[in-house]
C-alpha cells in the first residue's frame, strides 16, 4: 500500500462535534476529533516519548498529552506558543459521505511543519 493511498475511516456523520475516534490505518494509531464540525487525524503518539494522545484532555482545539501534559493545537499539530514539539496530522476529506484519511504528510501544507518553529 502506498504512502498516498485514501483511506476510508467511517461515515462522516458518525463523529459528532466534540466526539473523538481511534482508527488503525496502515499499521498506523490514528485520532479522528470532530471539532466544531470539521474533522481533523493526528498520529496517536505523543513527539515528546511516544504516549497515546487517545484519551488526552481536549480543550477547545488544544489536546494535552495524559503522560506529561504536553499541549498540542489538534488543527495545526503545533504546541501552543512558539517552537517545541509538533504532531504529525494527517489530511482528512469527506467523500460520497465517508471519511477518508491520506496517510501522505505534506510539507507543503500550511498547517504542517516549519510553520511551528516560526515566531508569531
Amino acid at each position: 500500500m502506498n504512502s498516498s493511498d485514501q483511506i476510508p475511516v467511517g461515515a462522516v456523520d458518525e463523529l459528532a462535534p466534540g466526539q473523538r475516534k481511534l482508527v488503525f490505518v496502515d499499521g498506523r494509531s490514528i485520532v479522528l476529533f470532530n471539532i466544531d464540525g470539521t474533522i481533523h487525524a493526528i498520529d496517536n503518539a505523543c513527539p515528546h516519548n511516544g504516549a497515546s494522545l487517545a484519551s488526552g484532555q481536549l480543550e477547545e482545539c488544544v489536546l494535552s498529552c495524559p503522560a506529561h501534559g504536553l499541549r498540542f493545537d489538534v488543527r495545526t499539530g503545533c504546541m501552543p506558543g512558539t517552537g517545541g514539539l509538533s504532531l504529525t496530522i494527517f489530511p482528512v476529506r469527506a467523500i460520497e459521505g465517508k471519511l477518508v484519511v491520506s496517510l501522505e504528510v505534506s510539507a507543503t501544507s500550511p498547517a504542517q511543519g516549519p510553520m511551528c518553529n516560526a515566531a508569531p
